[in-house]
């Protein structure tokens, strides 16, 4: 069931059109990526749903309430964290925390409670005393994602959640948003890290120059790939041509590359489902197999399949726009 839907939401700033005639469905309950560089219009999208900016034109309704009629009755339902942290700099964490905990109605009890546990979860338990100006800017991303998991709203905005975090940092985020979901919170994470994306989201929509350009599952994306996934097949013995035959005449192979006359690249759609066939054909041939290494596209494959840029290359041109 769908918690959020936009129709034709479009925001212009001048003569550039940040989003341009926006229709989407996101389901309750889920992880919904909203992928693209800096400059798709991820962020744009972002404000207008939480009601920070008005639309240009169309509108959305979230949960039940239409952004542009009921912008006070969404923001009851939403929590937001900012690419950039939002912070009072003359505040310690602990305070802002605290704070946010007050205002989203938790007992005094419970937002201490809370407030340690989130710090803890978030490694900023040692530095709750320390003033924000003092802070690293990981560690100030780290306060503003802590902000959403003390609300835990019915829909969560999330955007850059990892940006300038360690590895180790990304990790426990992204459980904390996991779980985050699994409490009853649907999350828009906008992200420009396609394998957070990909490791994150039940769905993904792909955003370039303000408009969606595919929306749909990470595999189902990822297998939409003509010849994308690929095997890498090193033999005991030179393979022969009937084998070569046998390989291409299975349907999902779009191309066999032979390297050498024992080293094979085999270019074909739904690896998982191929792979045993292919090992069957080598055994009943009797063409012992030294290695076999498998590789599946990843969602960089997939927006280069759709823009014909990599996501570097579409950020440049996003600031030359």
């Amino acid at each position: 069931m769908a918690i959020i839907q936009t129709i034709d939401l479009t925001k212009r700033f001048k003569d550039l059109v940040a989003v341009d005639k926006l229709s989407l469905s996101i389901d309750e309950g889920e992880i919904f990526g909203l992928l693209g560089p800096n400059g798709a219009g991820k962020t744009t999208t972002v404000l207008m749903l939480s009601t920070v900016i008005k639309p240009t034109k169309g509108t959305a309704i979230v949960g039940d309430y239409d952004i542009r009629k009921n912008p006070d009755d969404v923001r009851k339902l939403i929590g937001i964290c900012f690419q950039e942290p939002k912070l009072m700099w003359v505040s310690t964490p602990w305070d802002v925390l605290n704070w946010h905990a007050k205002v989203c109605g938790l007992s005094t009890r419970e937002r201490k409670r809370r407030v340690k546990q989130v710090l803890e979860h978030v490694n900023m338990w040692d530095h709750r005393r320390k003033r924000i100006h003092g802070l690293s800017g990981g560690m100030k991303k780290r306060v503003e994602v802590a902000k959403i998991l003390i609300q835990r709203p019915k829909i969560a905005f999330i955007d850059e959640p990892t940006s300038q975090i360690d590895v180790v940092g990304k990790h426990k985020i992204w459980n904390m948003i996991r779980e985050l979901r699994d409490e009853g919170s649907t999350i828009i994470l906008a992200t420009n890290e396609l394998f957070e994306a990909d490791v994150l989201s039940d769905r993904v929509g792909i955003m370039h120059k303000g408009k969606m350009l595919v929306c749909d599952t990470p595999k189902t994306l990822k297998d939409s790939i003509l010849g994308g996934d690929i095997v890498e097949v090193q033999l005991e013995k030179e393979v022969t041509k009937n084998v070569l035959d046998e390989l291409k005449g299975f349907k999902e192979v779009v191309e066999v590359v032979v390297v050498k006359s024992d080293d094979l690249r085999i270019h074909l759609n739904k690896v998982e489902k191929v792979v045993p066939q292919i090992m069957n054909l080598f055994l009943n041939e009797r063409l012992p197999i030294s290695s076999i290494r498998m590789s599946e596209p990843s969602l960089d494959d997939v927006f280069v399949h759709y823009t014909g840029l990599t996501i570097e290359e579409a950020e440049q041109k996003s600031k030359s726009r």
